[in-house]
């Protein structure tokens, strides 16, 4: 899955599940353009990175107009905070939207030139709140949902030229965990809630990123490629009585 010489941008790139997505196209030989408003904490060997607002559309459109090629475009920025919806006013909400998926969208539309002469591709990062009830995110799993079926249309829109498949990704590792699952003996509870074992690293999102965007997935397009461990082990199993041992 070598990807030599291909321009490769990834947005939110700089941590987290970010990171480990540009550091794996860096390894698989792309030239890779990472944005955010911030820069990295801790330096990406082979990466350039360019500070950009992805919410800014007049400044997105910029981004890339200034940039002489784009072959993957990954759209990683995203997130939002734990908050019940009653806790937040409508605006809140409505920001988060924004970022998850109306973002996404602002910058696909101002890539989408550069990935049609190209014959290139765009991953989105899902996640598996758009899958399921997220209570305390649910303007979150929203937009991922919206976000995967963007997907799925833009799929079809933009064929034969531009591939375009969506990375639904379930719970990750990263240097922020303790913000949702709390200290370690909380991460090892929920890890074994995961049908692997384990939570993702995010350089298991950057492998699964750099297929969907190399010739070996060259075939697959409109596709939502699950990265969850298995996914998440039913609730009734371990409340029902019948079938177990005494």
């Amino acid at each position: 899955m070598e990807l030599n010489g291909r321009v490769v941008v990834v947005t939110g790139g700089t941590r987290g599940v970010g990171a480990g997505i540009a550091r794996a196209f860096a390894e698989a030989g792309a030239e890779v353009v990472v944005c955010a408003r911030r820069p990295p904490e801790v330096p990406l060997p082979k990466t350039e990175f360019t500070p950009l607002d992805v919410r800014d559309a007049d400044a997105v459109r910029r981004f890339f107009a200034e940039l002489p090629r784009v072959d993957v475009l990954v759209n990683n920025a995203g997130g939002a905070p734990y908050r019940l919806l009653a806790d937040l006013e409508t605006e809140r909400h409505l920001r988060v939207l924004e970022l998850n998926l109306l973002a996404p969208l602002t910058v696909s539309l101002a890539a989408y030139e550069h990935l049609k002469r190209a014959r290139g591709s765009v991953v989105m990062i899902g996640s598996v709140s758009g899958g399921r009830p997220s209570p305390g995110a649910a303007a979150y799993g929203a937009a991922k949902a919206g976000l995967e079926n963007l997907a799925r249309s833009m799929a079809v829109e933009w064929a034969p030229e531009v591939r375009v498949n969506t990375l639904v990704v379930g719970m990750v590792r990263t240097e922020r965990s303790d913000l949702f699952y709390g200290d370690e003996e909380g991460i090892a509870a929920v890890s074994r809630t995961v049908p692997l074992g384990r939570l993702a690293t995010p350089a298991d999102v950057g492998s699964a990123a750099v297929f969907l965007a190399s010739d070996a997935a060259a075939y697959i397009s409109g596709a939502s490629l699950h990265v969850h461990g298995g996914g998440e082990r039913p609730a009734f199993l371990d409340a029902s009585t019948a079938n177990k041992e005494t």
